[in-house]
Parts: C-alpha cells; structure tokens; sequence
C-alpha cells in the first residue's frame, strides 16, 4: 500500500496535453502492462469479465494519472502489478483483479468508497474498504504500528479472505521493488515483512510466495551473508548437478518402465532457509546436507488414485537405494492444514550423500506453489469467482481452527509472537481498548474511568464471571461489574500492570490513609492532654522516634489501625527515654537533611541534564562513534552486537541510539512496531574491547583446552572472562566468553581455532 515504497511525487504531475495519436513513453509503458495482466487473465480458466477488468484499469489509471511512485515509473504500474500477482501467482478472478486495480484509489484520491460501490458494485467495494482500513486510512498516523494494522487485517477476515490476499500481493511487489527505499525503511518493511506477511503466506498455502518474501526479506536485513550464501551456491552448482544426475539415471530408467509422464528435478533451498538452519543449528553452509531435494512430479495415470501412485514410486525409488526410516513424511493421506500434500522419503544416493525426495502429482503441486487459490487451474472454463468463494472461505476457515504441529501455526504466532508487548480488548459494545501484556480485569476497568475501576467488584470476560485478578486476552470482550460500596483496596496493587490503575489506587489509598491518620492524631492529642504535656512538634517527634516512625502520618496512621498502643503515662516514658530518644531523633534529623540535600542535588543535576532530545537524519547512515571511551549509542543487552556486525539503531524513549543485530528477535518486533524509530547504522573505528562468546565442539584429547586457551589468549592477545568446558563420552563441549575489538576478530579466531586437531566446530553464539 502507499504506506510502504507507493510513496507519490505529486510534483511530477503535469498539465493535460492536447491528445495526440502517438502514446508517450509513460503511457506506453502502462499499455503494455494492461495488456499483460489481460493476457493473464485470458490464460487462466476464470470467466471472461474483461470489459469490468478494463473499466476498473480506466478508473484507477485517471484517477492517479500524472503521479510518480519513488522509483519514477507511473504510480498505476504499482496498481497493475499487484493484479498481475492476484491472477498468475494466485490463480484470483476478476473481482480480485479489480479490486487489486483499485486498492489505492481511495486511500490516495479524492474518491470515495461509495464512488467504488456506484461504478462496481458492493463486493469490490467492500474490499477495496477492507484493504484502505489495513492501510492506515481513517486511522491515519495513529495506527502506524503493524500489530495494530495487522489486528484490523485480522478483523476484516470474516467479510473476506480476498482482503488478506490482495494484502499480501501488495507487500510481495513492494519488497520487489524495495531497491528504491532508504535503507532505515527497507529494514523496517523487510523485517514486518518476515515477521508478519510471510507467516500469514505460508499459513495460507502461498509457498512460493512465502519463500520470495523470505529471500527478499534477508537480503535487504543481511545483504553480506545474502551474498555470500549465493556465491557458495554458485560455487557448489556443479557438484550438485553431478550428484543430481548420478542419483536420476537409474530413478529415471524404473520410472519410464511404469509408463509415468512427469518430470523430476532438483530444487535447491532458499537462501533465506540455509541461512535460518545455519544460525539455528550452529553450522556452517558446508554442513548441510539438505542444500537440494529431488522433486518428482508426475501426471495421473487414468482411473489410478493419485495417493497410491506416490507409494508406487516411493516402492520403485526404495527398490534402488537404501532409505532413511525416520525421514518419511506422509502428507499425501494427511495433507498440512494450509493444503500441503505431497509424500517425502531420504534415501542414500549413490555418492554416499542423503537425498530427500519429494513426490508429488501435478495438482499437489500447483496447491503446494500457490495455494488453495490453485484449485481454479482444475476447474471447468468459465468459473465464476464469487460462487467458488464460498467453498474456499470453508476451507480458510477450517486453516484457521486447525492446529499444524509442522507449520507455522497462523493462530499461535497471532497470540504468542505478535502481542508480546499488548493486547486488543472489547468493551460490551464493540469498542476496542489497548492493554500492555498481562492486564487484568482491574486494568481494563481503570482504562475505562477511575471511577469504574474504584468501585469494581469484578468482571465477565466473554460472558463468564472472573475475578478482578484474570489476566485478558486479545480478543476478550469485557463486562466491569461494579457496587457502590466497594473502594480499592491495597492488595489490588498486586495485580495490576498499567500505569494508570496504579497511580489511581494509590491516589484513593493515600487519601484514605491521610483521613485513618487524622483520627489517629486526635488519639495522640487526646493522650498527651491526659497526660498534661504540652503538644508541641519536639514532644510528638520524641514519642515518633521512640516507636520507630520517622514521618508523623505514618505513625498517627499505626495508632489509629491499633498497631501502636499508646501507655497510659507517656510523660514518664519521654522523660526515661529523654536521652535515648535525642540521639534517635538527632541521628534521624540528620538522615533526611542528608536525603534533603541529596534530593536537592539530583533535582540539580537533573535540571542540568535536561536537553531537547537530539533530532536524526534517517537519509543517511547513523555513525556509531567512541571518543575517549564515550559511546553515542548504547549497546542492546539482548543480542550484544559489536562492531562490523550488520546492526541497526532505534531511538528509545529518551532519544539515545539501542544497537541490535539485524538478526536480534527484539530487533524484528521493533521494526514491525515501531518502524519510526528505525536507524541505518554504521560502526566508525573503536578502541575499547566488546564481549563476545564463542561455542567449540569437538573430541576430548590431552592438552586440547591448554591449545585452546594458550591460541586465543597468546596469539590474539585477548583476555578470556570465563571459560566453561563440559566432557563426556569421548567429545567436549565448552564456551568461552571473551572481550575482542570486532567481527574480524573473532573471524580469523574461527579460521584458526577450526584448524586445531580434533576440534570440529567454531561458532559465535550469543551468551
């Protein structure tokens, strides 16, 4: 959407010319890109609605005639390649394709959505509303969080699942065409776009989709390891085209003699999905087995049941090599719950090397590619979109409720991942309050008025009674029960989250506590009456320190709830303890002018330290400098980036600069959250040592820690922390924490530690 790279230029807009029979360039280029979604479309089996295709082209090309997206190509390009995704790559009809065409239109021009509902008709209105609300819309700069677009994505779920696809096209073009981004927003879109829309894709069958979402995603966050891992590919083609045509011959020869057409050939792993098992498994690109995975796809044979088929040419691969028992996956009889169906077995090919194998028909394999959207291919001509949709929205549903062990499931990763830091409530009628993670029935009561959390007595979350303590969920709708009896009490402070219900109870608290303390005053006044001692301030901090108080409220506050007894002859108890109770009082005296002056001194400091936070310059690269061991940012405890590791910045609370990792998890939920605050950060040189930890693995022998600990500290003279080295059954495992100056570093630490006898693997981890 035009929130992310559909960033117009409207001073790009240029008067009308008189129409002249040659087209422009620009105009050619938006001809040729029309005909091609058209000729799209004719190719798939949907019926033929392109007159409607082309009155919404028409509609949404005046409608944006003249502005430029950042890349300086025309803004409808964006429009027409969203569609061109809606109907190849997703096998949509022409209300999708409509839609797509018109997505922007009222989000970024004067038209509304009821001119959309005149011209088109409800169902594409609906849509195009549905996908305007996602983008921002009527909630405007409010709604800039992605947890909270992708909340409104969730709820427009129900009117229909075309929202969520369309979404999805469009985030897929936007990172195609990211290239033209600065590089603070490219780390923000890319890393919502791996943590929101490539889940959401994959919950939904889009693998293919999926994976370049992924692929994009790495290469705009890790551009260096992005690259590297594809010249290791490069490197490596030749041998897996060698290994691949060893282990095809004989596989080829049985399969030609059961008289199947279908073709086999090797796919190799994304980029991203090498990368994801090397830092998830600690290892490097060399040990992984499974870079590459034979994919036979076969046509039916007539009146033979394409699950036994599989099994055929699982028994006819099985007859030639010897297979892997624990790696079979049968999804042909139980397919995943995003539709997945296909049959997997490891065998050992004839180079020694472990091959998996994935057999799938051609139906499976356009569902596993593309979805349930695939079912269209296998339709008759002429299907009409609308009556399919409601088979299809079955299925979605069906997704949704269905718990997948071996996928990412949709449902999970909205509850656990995406509200980590607050959570979506209901009020009885519909309205929607934000709560921080953990809130209570009392929170939510206090988030309405103070006066309804004071005078809570408990709650009904979705219609059943709990306590003022039960934790909310989002999504919870919530009834406050209250009585005009009830006030708060000091145990609510216990389980409460927010800041709000806090500081309202302890307002009530401190009230009331100052209207006990008044009685308990009068009781002291009235003692010291009995007793015929004069009330003056020296007498009542005499009787204050003999107790143990050191404020006078608290005190009249113990005598009122009987915690402290007054004597009878409190004359004779100060005149005993005179000597005793000065000293207290004295040593007490000087505490708080001590606590006074140090008070005084902070609120000084404080007021000294008060600056206007520092402003930043996201066009360009954010230094991260060291002067006289002064750093201007401030290193995240959470993934302890150092320096030349690709790293990001984003500006906290007091507008200091927080390095991650690109790869750090918080890094990830930041840019999804609060992708604002993102920085692109460069390392300038350091002097100072920055901590580090690497893991080492390998076979026990004699002296190999002394070897170990003499190379890292002799040859690259760095000051080892802590070392923790565990042996047992004839191999080591230790860690060894230490403080380096860069990545380079503990780089060539790697290249030279690797090398020592019986040592395995190196690794950096973080500790």
């Amino acid at each position: 959407m035009s929130d992310i790279n559909n960033t117009k230029d409207t001073t790009d807009v240029q008067p009308a010319q008189d129409a002249t029979p040659a087209l422009s360039s620009d105009e050619q280029t938006i001809q040729d890109g029309f005909n091609e979604l058209l000729n799209d479309y004719l190719n798939s089996n949907h019926r033929r609605k392109v007159e409607r295709i082309t009155k919404a082209f028409n509609f949404a090309n005046q409608a944006h005639a003249g502005v430029k997206r950042r890349s300086g190509e025309p803004y409808i390009m964006h429009p027409i390649a969203v569609a061109r995704i809606v109907c190849r790559e997703m096998g949509l009809g022409s209300t999708s394709i409509c839609s797509a065409l018109l997505h922007d239109v009222v989000e970024d021009t004067e038209y509304t959505v009821d001119d959309i509902r005149d011209m088109f008709g409800d169902k594409i209105a609906q849509i195009v509303d549905g996908l305007t609300k996602i983008s921002g819309g009527i909630f405007g700069e409010k709604a800039s969080a992605q947890a909270e677009n992708f909340r409104k994505l969730l709820l427009t779920m129900s009117d229909d699942i075309r929202v969520i696809l369309i979404k999805i096209a469009d985030r897929l073009h936007n990172m195609r065409t990211l290239g033209s981004m600065l590089p603070a927003k490219q780390f923000k879109i890319a890393g919502e776009t791996l943590y929101l829309y490539a889940p959401m894709a994959h919950r939904l069958g889009l693998f293919s989709i999926k994976t370049e979402l992924e692929d994009l995603s790495f290469k705009y966050e890790h551009p260096q390891e992005y690259a590297f891992i594809n010249l290791k590919l490069k490197a490596t083609e030749e041998t897996r085209k060698t290994l691949f045509e060893h282990f095809a011959v004989p596989v080829d020869v049985k399969l030609k003699a059961m008289g199947l057409n279908y073709e086999m050939r090797a796919r190799v792993k994304s980029v991203y999905s090498i990368w994801n098992k090397m830092e998830s498994k600690g290892v490097s690109f060399e040990d992984i087995y499974d870079i590459y995975a034979v994919r036979i796809i076969f046509d039916p044979l007539p009146g033979v049941d394409e699950k036994n088929q599989c099994w055929d040419i699982y028994s006819a691969i099985t007859d030639i090599y010897r297979i892997r028992p624990d790696r079979i996956r049968d999804w042909v009889s139980r397919p995943k719950a995003n539709g997945y169906q296909a049959l997997h077995l490891t065998v050992m090919g004839p180079d020694g090397q472990w091959v998996e194998i994935q057999i799938r028909s051609r139906r499976m394999d356009e569902i596993a590619e593309k979805g349930f959207a695939a079912h269209w291919k296998y339709k008759e001509h002429n299907v009409e979109e609308d009556t399919e949709l409601d088979k299809w929205l079955q299925t979605i549903t069906e997704i949704l409720e269905s718990p997948d062990p071996n996928a990412l499931d949709f449902l999970d990763t909205i509850k656990l991942n995406l509200f980590t830091s607050e959570i979506f409530v209901f009020t009885p009628k519909g309205d929607i309050k934000t709560l921080p993670q953990g809130a209570t029935a009392l929170d939510f009561a206090y988030a309405l008025h103070s006066d309804i959390g004071n005078k809570c007595i408990g709650a009904k979350v979705n219609h059943r009674l709990v306590p003022l303590s039960h934790p909310l969920a989002s999504g919870d709708q919530v009834e406050i029960l209250t009585s005009r009896s009830q006030n708060p009490q000091p145990e609510w402070l216990n389980f409460v989250t927010t800041a709000r219900a806090r500081s309202k109870i302890d307002a009530f608290l401190k009230k009331a506590r100052k209207e006990v303390a008044k009685n308990g005053e009068l009781k002291v006044l009235e003692a010291f009456k009995k007793n015929e001692l004069e009330v003056n301030a020296g007498n009542i901090d005499k009787l204050c320190m003999y107790f143990g108080f050191s404020k006078r409220e608290e005190f009249f506050y113990a005598v009122e709830r009987g915690d402290v007894i007054l004597p009878e002859n409190i004359k004779k108890l100060l005149k005993e303890k005179t000597d005793n109770v000065l000293f207290k009082y004295v040593k007490q005296a000087l505490k708080v002018a001590a606590k006074v002056a140090t008070k005084e001194d902070n609120e000084k400091k404080d007021a000294e330290e008060v600056k206007e936070k520092p402003k930043y310059d996201k066009k360009k690269p954010y230094v991260l400098k060291e002067e006289a061991f002064e750093r201007n940012y401030v290193i995240a405890d959470c993934c302890k980036p150092i320096p030349g590791d690709e790293a990001l910045g984003f500006i906290n609370d007091d507008g200091n600069v927080v390095v991650h990792k690109r790869s750090c998890p918080i890094a990830m939920r930041l840019k999804s959250s609060f992708g604002e605050r993102i920085l692109n950060t460069e390392w300038s040189s350091h002097h100072s040592s920055f901590e580090a930890t690497l893991e080492i693995k390998g076979i026990d022998s004699m002296g190999v820690l002394n070897t170990i600990t003499h190379t890292i500290s002799d040859d690259f003279n760095v000051n080892i922390i802590r070392l923790l080295i565990e042996a047992k059954d004839g191999v080591f495992e230790g860690k060894v924490k230490m403080k380096v100056h860069d990545v380079e570093d503990i780089q060539r630490m790697c290249v030279v530690l690797s090398k020592i006898k019986n040592i395995k693997s190196v690794a950096r981890i973080a500790d």
